[in-house]
């Protein structure tokens, strides 16, 4: 007898999560209560930054010196949604709200979304730049600190990473995220594959962005959707 392989072992797993993501929403990512529960606030961020923070808008704030604006901005677009955990958001707040935090924080955060380099340098880059900013209490070096704001500008190319509930859907699928607590290159390279392995288990579901597809993983990890 055959022994079954990894690639067996995936294939099942995604058989398994995609009836049960489509048990909650059987229209799949066209479904109403899908973008009503999980899509629409996310890209209403999206569109939001592109208005408030495009690349652009956010050269000319630059150029002024405006680093307490430009933090001030990308807090209260993630703010709207709920994607960071109310501590982590408290860390944030409080490492922009020096000059020295806001500057540097600003300006890191434009090199790793419309800097030049290959993006794996610009995510190096800013993560060093995260891990630098002035922390108060909680540590501001977080797995959704580093992927959230990436996630909102620029979906189709970032994925937003909750460590837990991302895990649970990768074991789901049969996959084995190697999970380090600090945010690294390799860690969100390995991320970055196995949103692409998803994304095509999925294409006849025709997802659009990492915005469906870190949808789908928070359908099959988390709580809020237990069965």
């Amino acid at each position: 007898m055959r022994h079954p392989s990894i690639h067996d072992h995936q294939a099942a797993g995604a058989d398994a999560c995609r009836k049960k993501f489509l048990r909650f929403f059987p229209l799949g990512f066209k479904d109403p209560k899908y973008v009503d529960w999980e899509r629409g606030y996310k890209w209403l961020a999206h569109e939001e930054w592109k208005r408030l923070l495009d690349e652009k808008t956010f050269q000319s704030l630059l150029r002024r010196h405006e680093f307490a604006e430009i933090a001030a901005r990308a807090v209260r677009l993630e703010s709207r949604t709920n994607l960071l955990f109310s501590f982590e958001k408290m860390a944030l707040r409080d490492a922009v709200r020096s000059p020295i935090g806001a500057r540097n924080f600003a300006t890191g955060l434009y090199r790793f979304i419309y800097g030049d380099g290959t993006p794996a340098r610009r995510f190096e880059n800013w993560c060093e730049v995260v891990a630098s900013l002035p922390r108060k209490q909680t540590r501001v070096l977080t797995w959704p600190v580093v992927t959230v704001f990436g996630f909102i500008a620029q979906p189709q190319l970032h994925i937003f990473y909750k460590p837990t509930v991302t895990r649970r859907a990768a074991e789901e699928y049969g996959f084995n995220l190697h999970y380090q607590s600090r945010p690294s290159l390799e860690a969100y390279a390995e991320l970055l594959h196995f949103a692409e392995f998803v994304r095509h288990s999925l294409k006849d579901l025709h997802p659009r962005d990492m915005i469906d597809i870190q949808s789908f993983l928070w359908t099959l990890g988390s709580d809020e959707y237990a069965e």
